[in-house]
């Protein structure tokens, strides 16, 4: 997929909704997305964050996007269906959804996690995923051809000892894109998940202190698996799970 090399107009007239957007891959995926032609819908929980991203769409020349503040672990269903007749009454349609905001949570022995700590990490990773993407189907669905995008990991493949909550969110992610996927098959929506593999993010760096980031891709160097599922050349695939980095493939955090 790294050779994957799309068109200047590949997502031209495309409205995306990316979570997560304000830093790290999201950030990059909003300005890669636009830069090919698409409308943003930029969520995240902090403004400021948001805004800068809104001014850099700009600065490049992109379509003006949305800003939806929305902190996922305090959002309830009725945020999510009130965020979905906003974005029908705005745009009229929605093309595709990157799910990439996530919580870390704390790394450490399964008996240890607190059920706090537990109920942060699946409410973030798993529950708003869930309610987010029911309230958002009838858009998607009235969409021709319409892309979902959830961020797996290389521990939500195969289990590693002591990333705990993390580890277990990114198994169900997998589940709940390929229960999805199939219920979908005779539809125009496809559903794939992306394992970003070791980036050079903020996660990263909580995940690995120790690590040097220079030793890592960018972002901006992982964006051609994002692009293509995102794209009308991805038309056939659904149900799949994508290596951004299939050369490193490795058990470790997406990102």
């Amino acid at each position: 997929m790294q050779d994957y090399h799309p068109s200047a107009e590949l997502l031209k007239n495309k409205v995306i909704l990316v979570t997560g957007a304000g830093d790290g891959i999201g950030r990059q995926s909003a300005l890669s997305f636009a830069a090919h032609g698409a409308t943003l819908i930029l969520l995240g929980k902090t403004v400021k964050k948001l805004e800068a991203v809104y001014d850099e769409l700009l600065a490049q020349g992109s379509p003006e996007p949305a800003i939806v503040p929305l902190d996922l672990q305090g959002a309830t269903r009725q945020h999510y269906l009130d965020m979905a007749e906003t974005i029908k009454q705005q745009f009229g349609r929605l093309d595709g959804v990157l799910f990439n905001a996530g919580l870390l949570g704390t790394l450490g022995p399964l008996e240890m996690i607190g059920e706090d700590e537990w109920d942060k990490v699946i409410q973030v990773n798993v529950k708003s995923q869930f309610l987010m993407t029911q309230a958002l189907l009838p858009l998607l669905k009235a969409s021709t051809p319409a892309s979902i995008i959830y961020t797996s990991s290389g521990v939500g493949k195969r289990g590693r000892a002591y990333w705990g909550s993390y580890a277990v969110s990114k198994f169900a992610t997998e589940g709940m894109m390929q229960v999805l996927a199939d219920e979908l098959s005779n539809t125009r929506v496809r559903v794939n998940c992306i394992n970003p593999g070791a980036t050079r993010t903020a996660m990263r760096a909580r995940a690995y202190p120790g690590e040097n980031p220079e030793s890592l891709r960018t972002p901006a160097e992982i964006m051609p698996s994002y692009l293509y599922l995102m794209s009308d050349d991805s038309l056939e695939v659904t149900g799949q799970s994508l290596d951004a980095q299939p050369d490193k493939v490795r058990n470790s955090a997406a990102d």
